[in-house]
């Protein structure tokens, strides 16, 4: 397993966090994803062979979020 901290634009409320979580948490090969409004942060733990910083960014964007 991997982790990979990335920096959110575009969260405003608990709301937009949860969307955050609940896409991220959606893909295959994640373990677990923390996401802090307050930091604009998400933690994500991955497995590597299943999935990719790329995909997991990727899946941030297509949320409607800003990533790094």
């Amino acid at each position: 397993m991997e982790t990979l901290t990335l920096k959110i634009g575009g969260m405003t409320c608990g709301g937009c966090v949860n969307s955050v979580r609940k896409a991220v948490g959606a893909m295959g090969g994640i373990g677990s994803v923390e996401v802090s409004l307050e930091r604009a942060e998400a933690t994500v733990v991955y497995d590597p062979l299943l999935s990719s910083a790329t995909a997991i960014k990727t899946t941030v964007r297509d949320a409607g979020f800003e990533t790094d």
